[in-house]
This record gives structure tokens, C-alpha cells and sequence, in this order.
């Protein structure tokens, strides 16, 4: 049965892939990987999480950002990334809601919801 997740999907506009790239590879670090050809005929990325997990962009018309629905990042220095996200002029919302979680939200270039997560070693 389910074992655990592969990887996630957010969409992206058409043509956006420049965007995406700069974004989840040069932002963020992710190392991109590529799709198979017949895939990759449909447009969007892939990235690969350092857990061996994917992160999967793909084109949707017509393209809405999910503004509720995210992935969760778990993430190490974390100050360090919200600055650098702060830096590109990006939005960096810190929640302290979760007792052990540190944590903030942002949004991709599309307007995708993403949190990124530090977890406290009690937990």
C-alpha cells in the first residue's frame, strides 16, 4: 500500500518555465532534473528535493495559483533562506502557530503558496 509521497505538483503558466527555473533552481537551490521526452513536450519543470523527493511543475490552462493548498519544505538555516527570499523582493510571512515548528510563508513568481519549515529536534 501507500509507503509515502513521490513527489508534489504545483502549476505554472505556459512559456513561465525561465521564471521557474530561476526561481526553484537559482532561488531556492533545487537541482533540476529532466522530464521524460514525451513529458516534456507538455512543458514545465522538474526538481529534485535533497530526500530524493520531486518537485513537479506543470502547465495549466488557465492557470490559477493555488493560494490555500501548498507544499511544506522542510528546510535547514532558515533564517538564511528568508532573507534571501526578502532579498528578491519576495513576501516572507513567519507563523509561530505550531508549538516546535519554525516556520514562514511565501509564494513562488506564479503566486503558488509555499511554506518552509525548521523543526525543533523534540520533535
Amino acid at each position: 500500500m501507500i509507503q509515502g509521497i513521490d513527489h508534489i505538483q504545483l502549476a505554472m503558466p505556459r512559456g513561465e518555465e525561465p521564471r521557474a527555473r530561476a526561481f526553484y533552481g537559482g532561488l531556492l537551490g533545487l537541482r533540476e532534473v529532466p522530464k521524460p521526452p514525451e513529458l516534456a513536450k507538455r512543458g514545465g519543470l522538474w526538481f529534485e528535493l535533497a530526500d530524493g523527493r520531486a518537485l513537479h511543475l506543470g502547465v495549466e490552462e488557465p492557470f490559477l495559483p493555488a493560494k490555500k493548498a501548498h507544499p511544506g519544505f522542510r528546510a535547514t538555516e532558515l533564517d538564511a533562506l528568508g532573507a534571501r527570499l526578502l532579498g528578491a523582493e519576495c513576501v516572507v510571512t513567519w507563523d509561530s502557530s505550531v508549538p516546535g515548528v519554525r516556520r514562514f510563508h511565501s509564494a513562488d513568481p506564479f503566486g503558488n503558496r509555499l511554506e518552509f519549515q525548521e523543526q525543533s529536534a523534540e520533535r
